[in-house]
């Protein structure tokens, strides 16, 4: 099974538990190997949209002369919707759209695994984290050779300060997809959250010099955000 290359991944904030920097998971590659114009973002930044999604969405928008705008929308179109309401951050009507679509499929055989992953989204930039890593969860159970699914579960696993299993999460989006930059660029950016963690905790023990090294993660984390 794969993810069409408009199947995007939505940014999302990771924060340490009584670290005052944050940094980002770089979610911004669609379907791993470098292919996405924007698989080398790590910042917080919309993500803009790949390609033909704007074309799309005029379509969506305003039908050209002659088109019958009384049939409905294909699955790939109603999916593309979606999407660019995630990307422009129109959350709570994206999600509607997908609840609707959901009621409709869900006597259907088969899973629409991007409908899935976008649902999760929805929820994550919703707060409704839980609800979120229960659906992705689900997805790694399910589909554990797509990277998205570990990717997105490590950036909430962090979210929450559970720097462990957002890295045993990067790994197995690694193992999925060796060439997910992705993941391997938020690998990166949780072992340098680690090393603030175990600075901190050596300074409050008082070991020299482990303050200043606390400060100089701490300067890197703020630069890697204002890029």
């Amino acid at each position: 099974m794969t993810i069409k290359p408009r199947f995007c991944v939505a940014l999302l904030a990771l924060a340490v538990a009584g670290a005052p920097v944050g940094t980002a998971l770089a979610q911004s590659m669609a379907g791993g190997g470098g292919a996405s114009p924007n698989a080398t973002r790590t910042t917080l930044d919309p993500i803009p949209p790949e390609g033909g999604w704007d074309s799309l969405a005029n379509l969506l928008e305003a039908a050209k002369p002659g088109v019958d705008t009384r049939l409905a929308p294909s699955p790939s179109q109603v999916t593309s919707r979606i999407e660019m309401l995630l990307n422009r951050g129109d959350v709570n009507e994206a999600l509607a759209l997908i609840e609707k679509r959901e009621e409709e499929v869900k006597d259907q055989r088969g899973t629409d695994v991007q409908l899935m992953f976008q649902h999760a989204r929805a929820l994550a930039a919703l707060k409704r984290t839980n609800e979120a890593i229960d659906i992705y969860t689900d997805m790694t159970t399910r589909f554990p050779e797509l990277p998205e699914p570990w990717n997105n579960l490590a950036a909430l696993y962090a979210s929450r300060g559970e720097l462990e299993k957002a890295q045993d999460a990067l790994q197995m989006a690694l193992r999925a997809d060796p060439g997910y930059a992705a993941a391997r660029a938020n690998l990166g950016d949780l072992q340098l959250l680690q090393a603030l963690q175990t600075y901190k905790k050596a300074a409050s023990d008082g070991v020299p010099g482990m303050q200043d090294k606390a400060r100089e993660v701490e300067t890197m984390l703020k630069d890697k955000q204002g890029k």
